[in-house]
């Protein structure tokens, strides 16, 4: 299974791009937001990717942001939504917010996605509720609320250490998460990356 490609973008459109990797070419699909994220067409990028293999294709669909596919894949383990509508969903609200509305049961939230009905919605959120929290990006305003930008950076170079140190990273960003909780937003904004990580290994 591909599980991720770095190539020359050749083609983008509304909702996929063509990469080309050493001469072939592969279509992948992504959210609006990724999307967005694409930088122009003849410049190299990296993607996390989803192989999706059925009887007549197989369909590959891309992600800026390893979180973006953990909640691509958390999405589809709900019944009734596949690879499509789960793209649509990432499509429609912000990572964070989604995971507010889930966790919530924000039904009228998640009914305003494109091809989200009632029952969809709550299947989404009986299925998901205690799942989601460990689906938030470190960026987020629910992990890294009131943090200035220069600090962020330390909480993402933290959090890169603890995946290059074997954490899954739903797992490592959790773990920030919880010393950012336990610490207070202010205490948890000073800490350097050394001490970022020290924390977050004593919360694993």
């Amino acid at each position: 299974m591909i599980a991720s490609l770095t190539g020359i973008i050749q083609y983008i459109s509304s909702d996929r791009c063509v990469v080309d990797v050493n001469g072939v070419g592969y279509e992948v699909f992504l959210s609006t937001v990724g999307i967005s994220q694409l930088p122009e067409m003849g410049k190299k990028l990296f993607l996390h990717i989803h192989t999706s293999v059925r009887e007549d294709a197989i369909v590959l669909f891309g992600f800026a942001e390893q979180v973006e596919k953990e909640m691509f894949l958390t999405l589809k383990t709900v019944s009734g939504i596949g690879p499509k509508l789960a793209l649509a969903v990432l499509s429609g609200m912000e990572i964070d917010m989604l995971c507010q509305a889930i966790g919530g049961e924000d039904i009228k939230s998640l009914t305003t996605i494109s091809g989200v009905g009632k029952k969809t919605a709550e299947r989404i959120c009986v299925e998901l509720k205690d799942k989601v929290g460990n689906i938030v990006p470190v960026s987020a305003k629910t992990v890294t609320g009131g943090i200035q930008t220069q600090e962020m950076s330390a909480v993402a170079d933290a959090l890169s250490a603890l995946v290059n140190l074997g954490y899954s990273d739903p797992v490592a960003r959790e773990a920030l998460a919880k010393v950012k909780e336990r610490a207070g937003n202010e205490a948890f904004a000073a800490m350097p990356v050394e001490q970022l990580i020290k924390e977050g290994l004593g919360t694993v």
